[in-house]
């Protein structure tokens, strides 16, 4: 199969779901600074039509459709829209999500059906139809997953279930398309906890203010990295060091999570906050925040800069001088001349 190759940021057009808050806000504004030609697409009109004017006030090209990604009807017209607007569609970012904080036992069964109809639907349907504008002229499909795809999260059951569930689809379509030797780069996004307004989003069922799992991370990490993802093919992105070694953690010892994974429950609240009211579960809330009120997020990630490619090669190229050094260092050692004599 020929490699995919992915035009620079500058020359794309990118379909961002989810735009009107957090990742998908964030992404979106660091995309059209960069030069791409951005169509923001989510359910709040207000905060849509609000941030793409602020971005053509700042001189970038911008639009927005209003869409619920539950509705594959509504994604293909938003896809219309943006093919109308700019010509055609170079990157596709699968980003609005929704969540709920309870036991899933405590999970109301229609809050349980909305959050797959978000997290897991509205990734199909944004998939088939990004494939659908992608296959002829090449493109990137990048889908905003969780650590939660990898690892089981009480109190946030349903939502790592979606993530799951979004994983296992996003990698079954992957080998399709390589398959059918279509020129699509599948990338998922697997970030850890992200300082976004999700937790004052959610349908929360505990007492207190929900809050966003440790450790939080600033969104621009997110938004590096779909980026990243939208000039370079790349399997998966995990942003957020702690959140890899939480993964790690769930792999390797999951009779340990199982056993005691219930005492980070308390984490996920503060009780002498006042919960938010209301949900995006069933319709948008009514701001178009970047950010959680509560929490900060980190802003630089060591296991982000790490993942860097120079950086990368850098590393990997310590690590050959220092095995050759010490190949070269025991070879004196253990050569005639060089050979030790103890007294």
């Amino acid at each position: 199969m020929t490699a995919i190759k992915l035009k620079p940021l500058a020359d794309q057009v990118m379909l961002i779901t989810g735009a009107s808050s957090g990742i998908g806000l964030v992404t979106a504004r660091a995309a059209a600074r960069r030069g791409a030609r951005v169509m923001l697409v989510a359910r709040n009109k207000q905060a849509l039509s609000e941030a793409a004017a602020a971005l053509r006030a700042e001189g970038h090209q911008a639009d927005y459709a209003v869409a619920d990604v539950a509705s594959i009807a509504d994604v293909r017209e938003a896809a219309t829209a943006a093919v109308a607007r700019f010509g055609r569609i170079d990157t596709w970012v699968n980003c609005a999500g929704v969540t709920i904080y309870a036991k899933l036992v405590d999970t109301p069964e229609d809050e349980h059906q909305a959050l797959f109809q978000t997290n897991y639907f509205g990734v199909v349907h944004g998939s088939l139809i990004a494939i659908q504008h992608l296959q002829e002229h090449g493109g990137a499909l990048i889908t905003v997953g969780s650590i939660a795809s990898d690892i089981p999260s009480p109190i946030m059951g349903a939502y790592a279930a979606s993530k799951h569930a979004t994983k296992g689809f996003t990698e079954s379509l992957r080998i399709e398309i390589n398959a059918d030797m279509l020129p699509i780069s599948v990338t998922l996004i697997k970030p850890a906890g992200i300082d976004t307004p999700i937790a004052q989003h959610a349908a929360n069922h505990q007492e207190g203010e929900a809050l966003i799992p440790p450790s939080v991370y600033a969104p621009e990490l997110v938004a590096d990295a779909i980026l990243s993802a939208a000039v370079k093919p790349q399997r998966a992105i995990t942003v957020g060091g702690v959140g890899r070694l939480q993964v790690l953690f769930g792999e390797h010892f999951p009779g340990l999570l199982a056993k005691f994974g219930g005492l980070a429950m308390p984490m996920l609240q503060d009780r002498n906050l006042p919960k938010t009211p209301g949900s995006n579960l069933h319709a948008p809330m009514p701001d178009g925040a970047e950010r959680s009120e509560n929490q900060l997020g980190r802003p630089v990630s060591i296991y982000a800069v790490a993942r860097k490619p120079a950086v990368t090669l850098g590393l990997l190229g310590l690590a050959v001088a220092g095995i050759g050094a010490a190949a070269l260092t025991r070879r004196a050692q253990t050569s005639p001349k060089g050979k030790r004599h103890d007294r």
